[in-house]
């Protein structure tokens, strides 16, 4: 049997869909019917919806290629070139931190027209929206993905997620600042006032994010947020991620070790070197928590016997 090799140009694409091609773009490509069921049947592609096929050996690793993929596979399934990335599939493709680890799906079609849901993916009806280029396809610009995503999603997610457009500068702050009124009644901004007080753009992480939020549930809002620390070595200042107050002018300080995927071995040592800088102050008391901590109510919990101790 003939083996069939992917084109050059069809690996690239597939490689910026992080992974999919659509049928329009395999017949494009000269990758007919015939021969992509005979790569389905050997198990070399995948179908993952009508239309959209699995091309890559390796599915992505890290959830953000596979928030992104999710956002890929609604505007191939809804296209074939006219499906606009919206909600939080735009987001992913901004490439926005702080969403779920798992993400629908989601594009609008320009005529407004709705599509039934099929295999995970939904086609909105939304107003139009203002759209920038990703490749040759076009997703929802950055402003109107949050306004009409905001109110969607779980509190944490939300806060993480303005809390990072305003820490990398995606927006500029009186963008952010109108976004709540944009949202007008839409269902869920009345979830979203709850947590928008509590924005800050100097938080560097949703790490950071989510346990600043579980800390401020238990009452207990930390007093700064990258408190600037001098250590004694005269290498420059380092930063604490969460800090309070204590007797005396002392401080304690809370660093929260990598994120919701592997962190490298070089993170891994850059972050053990400044906590150990951190730690050679002596008016500062340090706890260290990991990415599993979150949702136990650890942090807090420890948090609040550090400052009662």
């Amino acid at each position: 049997m003939r083996t069939i090799t992917l084109p050059d140009d069809a690996r690239a694409l597939a490689l910026r869909q992080e992974g999919l091609l659509s049928s329009r773009q395999c017949d494009d490509l000269g990758l007919r019917r015939d021969t992509r069921s005979r790569l389905v049947a050997d198990g070399r592609w995948a179908r993952v919806t009508r239309g959209v096929y699995d091309v890559s050996p390796v599915s992505p690793t890290t959830p953000d290629g596979r928030r992104r993929r999710a956002a890929w596979l609604a505007m191939l399934a809804y296209g074939p070139d006219a499906a606009v990335a919206v909600g939080a599939s735009a987001l992913a493709l901004h490439g926005v931190r702080g969403l779920p680890a798992t993400i629908r799906p989601e594009a609008a079609l320009p005529e407004g027209s709705a599509r039934r849901a099929r295999d995970g993916a939904r086609a909105r009806c939304f107003d139009p929206v203002a759209t920038v280029p990703v490749g040759d396809r076009r997703i929802a610009g950055l402003a109107d993905a949050l306004v009409r995503t905001l109110p969607e999603l779980p509190r944490r997610n939300g806060l993480a997620v303005v809390d990072d457009v305003l820490h990398r500068r995606l927006l500029e702050p009186d963008e952010v600042a109108s976004l709540l009124g944009r949202m007008g009644r839409r269902r869920g901004v009345q979830r979203v006032r709850t947590w928008w007080p509590y924005v800050d753009g100097r938080a560097e992480s949703p790490f950071e994010s989510f346990a600043r939020l579980e800390c401020i549930d238990e009452g207990l809002a930390p007093d700064e947020l990258q408190l600037e620390i001098r250590p004694p070595d005269d290498a420059g200042v380092v930063r604490g991620d969460l800090a309070w107050r204590l007797r005396g002018g002392r401080w304690l300080v809370v660093e929260l070790d990598g994120e919701e995927f592997h962190t490298s071995p070089d993170a891994v040592l850059a972050d053990r070197t400044r906590q150990n800088r951190i730690a050679s102050v002596g008016w500062v008391d340090l706890l260290r928590f990991a990415w599993p901590d979150l949702g136990t109510l650890r942090i807090p919990n420890h948090v609040r016997r550090a400052l009662t101790r």
